[in-house]
């Protein structure tokens, strides 16, 4: 069965500090749209520098949400996004969303390059809203699920700005 999804974006916020732009796609999430094409669907306005979003780059999004935050509540998806694009503005990460996704350890889902799941409809809504300017996490740059977290890192780092939703949380790095 095709599930149809219409989103429609309007351009906002060239001025804050959380701007996004919007624009409108139709999209089937049954078809190979989002594993072919390469087209800007999103262009984003941070401090005055555009970052372009394509729909390989939502895809990309939407295969981490789906692998990251199975079984966390809605929030925690487009939680799990917003680290994303959070991420792809702050100087210190790479600017693109596929250099965020595929840094190094960046996410535990990505092996070899690659991610190996098939995101359902609601990964691909939360990272629309996600590039609609909703971040339930206050600018976070990491997430983690302290029951079942291995990275000493993640553990011992000083944490601000925590937020917890489902089984992760959400924070800056002091």
């Amino acid at each position: 069965m095709k599930k149809n999804v219409l989103i429609v974006l309007l351009t906002t916020m060239l001025l804050f500090p959380h701007a996004t732009a919007k624009a409108g796609i139709e999209c089937d999430t049954d078809s190979d749209l989002f594993k072919q094409q390469t087209n800007t669907v999103q262009v984003l306005s941070h401090l005055g520098k555009n970052i372009y979003i394509s729909d390989k780059d939502v895809n990309l999004m939407a295969k981490v949400v789906y692998a990251e935050s199975k079984g966390e509540p809605y929030e925690g998806k487009v939680a799990v996004a917003s680290v994303i694009l959070n991420r792809v503005k702050d100087p210190s990460f790479p600017k693109s969303i596929e250099g965020v996704i595929k840094q190094p350890s960046a996410f535990s889902c990505v092996r070899n390059g690659e991610i190996t799941v098939t995101p359902d409809e609601s990964c691909y809504k939360a990272v629309m809203e996600a590039l609609n300017g909703k971040d339930p996490t206050g600018e976070a740059l990491f997430f983690y699920n302290p029951k079942i977290a291995t990275s000493v890192w993640m553990k011992n780092i000083e944490k601000e700005n925590l937020k917890a939703i489902g089984n992760h949380v959400f924070f800056i790095a002091k």
